[in-house]
């Protein structure tokens, strides 16, 4: 079996010190002059020498990899968030390692816990069912840098990124009732997060009393509301999140309902599809990618400066009117 070559090996061939190997091959070789820089690096290129992962992050303190935790990666919202976080993270040389919760607390937990096992750099939790105490007890007192976003509330303990919900309800309202409409109804899953329930306060500046039909947050989930609407006198509905109205789409049809003729309907996030449905979905836009980028940058300034002031950004959102709302 042919010998694994060691960071003993570069040193020797390049005649340094095994110090200065791994500073200039951590990112350090300002410090040394470009004649050692060039030495090293052609006897690790010579050698075919590969860092030893685990060895390296004893040494720098640091695994170069941040976790994620989302609760329903087959939500498309997240999937665009995904992409927005891993764009920055892998400029700066960081791997995002991923945890899908599917909408389980005792999971989320116990990936939280196990990301801190694993030694990454930071945590992104995209959650709103993560307790603030288990955040306290694995993140807050080994003064691990996290931050949370869009669903769940930061309460001054940590950085924090959100989107401005409780417009992005209002526009919801101002839109159907420009369009004559009078009863309306928002579909939004038992126990909301506060995210949800700011678009749901921001809606009601407009219809003080909608009818509320809760129901669980998917697309299954908006099928199965249908039958509480149609019960029911709205001709508009305010859906809490795309999903939810391509749900709706499906469950109107299946009972000879047409949209927007029958009923108007309006999502929430802008997601993909929201252009491919028929009709084409209106819906208040999330700047999705956006808000994955930042979250990304602001926990990186959060790694490497753990003791600068908490910080907390609200992106802002817009209406995207199209064909599913029409006047009454």
């Amino acid at each position: 079996m042919k010998k694994k070559v060691t960071i003993k090996d570069v040193a020797k061939l390049s005649e340094v010190s095994i110090a200065t190997v791994s500073q200039i091959l951590n990112g350090n070789a300002d410090k040394f002059s470009p004649k050692t820089v060039e030495k090293v690096v052609a006897a690790k290129e010579s050698l075919n020498y590969e860092p030893d992962y685990f060895a390296r992050r004893m040494i720098m303190k640091k695994s170069k990899t941040v976790g994620v935790i989302v609760p329903d990666i087959a939500n498309p919202f997240f999937g665009g968030l995904i992409r927005g976080i891993e764009n920055v993270l892998y400029r700066e040389n960081f791997v995002t390692m991923l945890c899908n919760a599917d909408l389980d607390a005792q999971k989320e937990s116990d990936y939280l816990d196990e990301l801190n096992r694993r030694g990454v750099d930071g945590f992104i939790i995209a959650s709103s069912t993560i307790s603030n105490t288990a955040i306290n007890q694995t993140l807050r007192a080994k003064n691990l840098p996290f931050i949370v976003l869009d669903q769940k509330k930061a309460e001054g303990f940590s950085d924090a990124v959100l989107t401005d919900d409780f417009t992005g309800g209002k526009l919801a309202g101002e839109h159907l009732k420009s369009l004559g409409h009078q009863k309306v109804a928002v579909v939004l899953p038992k126990a909301a997060p506060e995210n949800i329930l700011n678009r749901v306060a921001g809606f009601k500046t407009q219809f003080a009393t909608p009818l509320l039909v809760e129901t669980d947050l998917s697309k299954l989930g908006g099928q199965q509301a249908v039958p509480e609407l149609l019960e029911s006198d709205v001709t508009a509905i305010f859906a809490i999140n795309d999903e939810l109205a391509f749900g709706l789409y499906y469950g109107l049809n299946q009972v000879g309902k047409q949209v927007p003729a029958d009923y108007s309907i309006i999502g929430y996030d802008d997601i993909d599809m929201c252009q491919y449905v028929t009709p084409q979905l209106t819906t208040i836009a999330q700047p999705i990618f956006e808000l994955g980028q930042t979250t990304a940058e602001l926990l990186l300034a959060r790694i490497h400066d753990p003791k600068k002031a908490w910080e907390e950004q609200q992106l802002p959102v817009q209406l995207k009117v199209r064909a599913s709302t029409a006047p009454r």
